[in-house]
């Protein structure tokens, strides 16, 4: 038998390429015991059985050369709601969730009641979900060319009780035929091609279709902004996530499509985010 605080000591010492080894200690064993943090820290004495410990023992390994604690343990929190993620889908992060906040702002700001939202590449559909949680009487269209997204996505809407989310499979707007809404959002691929940031942390195990944007990172910003004045009614709004060092190319981008007003908003550490800008003549 070995200790919890012992295994805790040792994992630790193990995740060297951890910015938070303590922590992914602790989570990927309350994930091996099925017991939550509270358990570990009122029971460091605490001795685990044989199988307890390989199946933690097989998580650490995992953790040890890199591999994201979220696709170890298949989820991950995004707005205080539980998202499943998988090796197909981008892992959501703390920054996209600004992507969530203009769009709540805007639709409050607009009073807009039973607003048709579309998501743009939505992956395991963390934004759209959110969206429909926080607003019940609006329709969400969560858009994503990847089957393996669009049902993870579908997924995660029905485990979360979010039944205003409409799952569409296809390539950019195609599938949308005529179709226009009041808000589109996207976190689309912004990483150029070659950028050191694909090989290193959690990106090196995430789809490089969700982060590769081309040879400057703007291809599917690009994309976005061409289409999205054909799909979204008068006064509505486009959102988008780009890189840090983007915004100015996001906002120029975005007015040569027509696009009006553009602003970038920064995230919690200061760094250009997200880009808004309204459908073309929109009052601002």
């Amino acid at each position: 038998m070995t200790a919890v605080a012992q295994v805790l000591a040792d994992a630790r010492a193990r995740f060297t390429g951890s910015s938070s080894p303590a922590l992914d200690a602790e989570v990927l064993l309350c994930h091996a015991l099925r017991r939550n943090r509270a358990w570990l820290h009122a029971w460091p004495e605490a001795d685990i059985g044989p199988p307890d410990l390989a199946r933690f023992e097989e998580l650490a390994a995992r953790r040890a050369v890199g591999e994201p604690i979220a696709y170890i343990v298949g989820h991950k929190e995004f707005w205080s709601l539980d998202i499943e993620v998988t090796p197909d889908v981008l892992i959501p992060r703390p920054e996209t969730e600004l992507v969530v906040e203009c769009a709540l702002a805007h639709i409050r700001g607009r009073g807009l009641v039973e607003p048709d939202v579309l998501d743009v590449g939505t992956g395991s559909g963390c934004i759209a979900i959110a969206l429909g949680h926080e607003r019940p009487d609006a329709h969400v269209v969560a858009l994503d060319q990847s089957h393996t997204a669009a049902e993870l996505a579908h997924r995660n809407a029905e485990h979360n009780g979010v039944p205003n989310v409409e799952v569409v499979e296809g390539c950019w707007f195609a599938p949308l035929g005529a179709r226009r809404f009041d808000l589109v959002v996207s976190n689309p691929p912004y990483v150029a091609t070659g950028d050191p940031h694909l090989f290193q942390g959690d990106a090196r195990f995430e789809p490089v279709a969700a982060l590769d944007g081309g040879p400057d990172g703007l291809c599917a910003l690009r994309e976005i902004a061409q289409a999205a004045p054909h799909h979204l009614r008068d006064g509505g709004m486009l959102i988008a996530e780009h890189g840090g060092d983007q915004g100015a190319a996001v906002r120029a981008l975005f007015a040569q499509t027509g696009l009006t007003g553009a602003e970038t908003r920064l995230d919690g550490a200061g760094i250009e985010r997200v880009t808004l800008a309204y459908a073309p003549g929109a009052p601002q």
